[in-house]
C-alpha cells in the first residue's frame, strides 16, 4: 500500500475488557461493539487493510497508548449485534440490514512504557490531535500521518 493511501487510527479499549497484552497473546482479534455512528462511519468508510493503529487504554490511570496494531481486514458486519446475549446486541441490526461493522486488527508492538495522555498533550505537534480535544470520547479516532510519526517516535 502506498504511504499516501495508508491511514492511521486510535482505537480505545478498556484494558480489563481487552488489553494490548490480550492482543499480543492472541495475535489478532475482531474489533467489535462500536455503537457510535461517527466511529462506525470511520470504520466502514475509511479503514483499510494495512492502516496503522495506536492501541489506547482508556478508563485506566493513566490513560495511555499501550502499543501498536494494524487493520488486517476490510470492514464487515458486526455479528455481536445479532446476539441477544451479547452486551452489544442491537435488535435493529439484522443480516439484511447490518447497521454496525467491525474490522480485524493484528498486534504489532507493545510499548515497554505506555505513552500517557499527559505526555501526548504536552508534545509539540499534537495540539490538534482528536484525542487531545476537550470532550473527545470516540472509541475510533483518525490520526494524521504527522501525529502517527510523532507518537510512534516517542517510544522508538
Amino acid at each position: 500500500m502506498p504511504a499516501s493511501e495508508k491511514k492511521f487510527w486510535l482505537l480505545k479499549s478498556e484494558p480489563d475488557c481487552y488489553s494490548i497484552d490480550d492482543l499480543q497473546r492472541d495475535g489478532q482479534t475482531f474489533w467489535c461493539g462500536v455503537r457510535n455512528y461517527q466511529a462506525r462511519n470511520f470504520m466502514r468508510d475509511h479503514m483499510k487493510v494495512g492502516d496503522g493503529v495506536l492501541y489506547y487504554h482508556s478508563s485506566v490511570e493513566p490513560p495511555s497508548v499501550a502499543g501498536l496494531a494494524e487493520v488486517c481486514s476490510e470492514p464487515y458486519p458486526d455479528f455481536t449485534a445479532l446476539n441477544p446475549d451479547d452486551d452489544h446486541f442491537d435488535p435493529k441490526h439484522t443480516p439484511d440490514n447490518p447497521i454496525w461493522v467491525m474490522v480485524d486488527v493484528r498486534f504489532t508492538k507493545k510499548f515497554d512504557q505506555p505513552i500517557t495522555l499527559a505526555e501526548i498533550k504536552a508534545t509539540p505537534g499534537l495540539e490538534t490531535m482528536v484525542l487531545t480535544q476537550r470532550g473527545s470520547r470516540l472509541s475510533v479516532q483518525p490520526v494524521t500521518a504527522t501525529e502517527w510519526e510523532i507518537v510512534t517516535a516517542m517510544r522508538e
